[in-house]
């Protein structure tokens, strides 16, 4: 089989720039377009020497449906606004959409099922084997344990990050929900200040952290009256994600359209 051709959405950013490296690194994958927004300063500039790489004479460009024409994947771990902007080009070419993306909206999600129904789709709050794997766990132990154990998840990222809580943090808050057996909104306590009274039994709690460049750790907590379990997976490097969402790509190639996750591209879904 040939080369799997790749497009990077956000490819000035700093998770763009880590999956052009990873692209141009790994075998049997070929880097064939880099996207920004029209009113990036990294317009024009060539991909792979933002990237820290030889130059590649891949330059990055706005128009999403001229560089997808010659691709097989596009690769977005932007913003929803744009994400969704692409889904609906991806669900026009066809192209497989990898989307890292978080912060998604209901409308958001929404628009980026319709497109699945013309292409594949492969979205995750988080690309990387060991916290899908800790969401799998997350959801056994939620279901083993009752509500006579609280259950906390703390996240903390790099003081860049524009979301809260993290993607990740919601995709194990929903872990542990469907463990439950409940809906995670319903039962969900995501801000604490001032005087907000006891805990209510049975729901899931998040804690927010944000500082230096911390790449990403995440723990889940499982706290009774006299014992507490914790689950944890702490990132240090953003490549992590990178060769999860070529993983995703590779297997997402294979697949018809439809809307799948990271649990299915690892085989860890029901």
């Amino acid at each position: 089989m040939s080369d799997l051709r790749v497009v990077i959405a956000g490819a000035g950013g700093r998770m763009g720039r880590t999956l052009i490296r990873a692209v141009s690194e790994a075998s049997g994958f070929t880097v064939v377009g880099a996207l920004d927004v029209s009113n990036s300063p990294n317009i024009g500039q060539d991909s792979g020497m933002l990237a820290g790489l030889p130059a590649n004479n891949i330059k990055i460009t706005s128009d999403a449906e001229a560089a997808l024409k010659a691709a097989h994947c596009l690769i977005d771990f932007t913003i929803p606004a744009a994400t969704v902007a692409y889904a609906a080009v991806t669900a026009k070419t066809r192209c497989v959409h990898v989307i890292g993306t978080t912060g998604l909206g209901a409308i958001d999600e929404k628009q980026i099922a319709d497109a699945a129904t013309e292409t594949v789709i492969v979205k995750s709050g988080n690309m990387s084997l060991g916290v899908n794997l800790l969401a799998a766990l997350t959801k056994k132990v939620a279901a083993a344990l009752d509500a006579d154990f609280d259950i906390e998840v703390l996240e903390m990222h790099h003081n860049q990050k524009i979301d809260a809580p993290s993607g990740t943090a919601l995709l194990l808050g929903r872990a542990a929900a469907e463990g439950r057996g409940i809906d995670l909104d319903a039962h969900s306590q995501r801000v604490r200040d001032g005087h907000t009274g006891a805990r209510k039994r049975g729901d899931i709690g998040f804690a927010t952290l944000r500082g230096g460049n911390v790449v990403g750790d995440h723990t889940v907590m499982f706290v009774s009256g006299s014992e507490r379990i914790e689950l944890s997976h702490k990132a240090s490097d953003r490549m992590l994600f990178a060769a999860g969402a070529l993983k995703a790509a590779v297997w997402g190639r294979k697949q018809k359209p439809g809307l799948y996750s990271m649990m299915d591209v690892l085989g860890l879904s029901d």
